[in-house]
């Protein structure tokens, strides 16, 4: 574990989004490192369309600037106050340190500030993901659905819910 100061940012520079880029196809960023065509095209497109104001991205970065953490959110596509939570990503030596907080924090207060209804998210059943799994339990979300063989064959995808409005 490293300890140390970050920052948190919203994504609004090219340059940054390359950086995000980097971060989340590099060694650091995922523990399951099998990742789909679709993740691959995730990885390389989200942060340019947070730049187009489709989703919005926050990052985090250390004391000499480095990208540790990411975490994306976007409104539904039916654009009615529903939101996806597409990634949180902690730099594997940051982790336990509290920027996964920090960061769902940053996120609540936009969902708050747009009054959002609710947040979907959702994560894969294999052991390595017990940790976000964790952390979607410990931020008020219940697991809601599973679907079968989603990832690969085996690999299913786990579908978590939280209310926010009238809370």
């Amino acid at each position: 574990m490293v300890a140390g100061e970050y920052q948190i940012g919203k994504l609004a520079l090219a340059e940054d989004a390359e950086r995000i880029v980097q971060f989340l196809l590099s060694d650091s960023s995922f523990d399951d490192t099998r990742y789909t065509p679709g993740e691959l095209a995730h990885f390389s497109e989200l942060p340019y369309q947070a730049l187009e104001g489709k989703l919005i991205f926050w990052y985090a970065v250390n004391e000499a600037g480095d990208i540790i953490a990411i975490n994306s959110v976007a409104e539904n596509e039916q654009l009615t106050s529903g939101y996806s939570w597409d990634y949180i990503v902690v730099h594997r030596d940051y982790r336990k340190t509290g920027i996964a907080s920090s960061l769902i924090a940053v996120m609540n207060d936009y969902l708050v500030k747009v009054r959002a209804r609710y947040i979907v998210t959702y994560t894969c059943d294999l052991p390595e993901y017990n940790g976000i799994r964790r952390l979607f339990e410990r931020s008020g979300f219940s697991l809601v659905g599973r679907c079968p063989d989603y990832y690969f064959d085996g690999e299913d995808r786990l579908i978590y819910y939280r209310k926010l409005s009238g809370e």
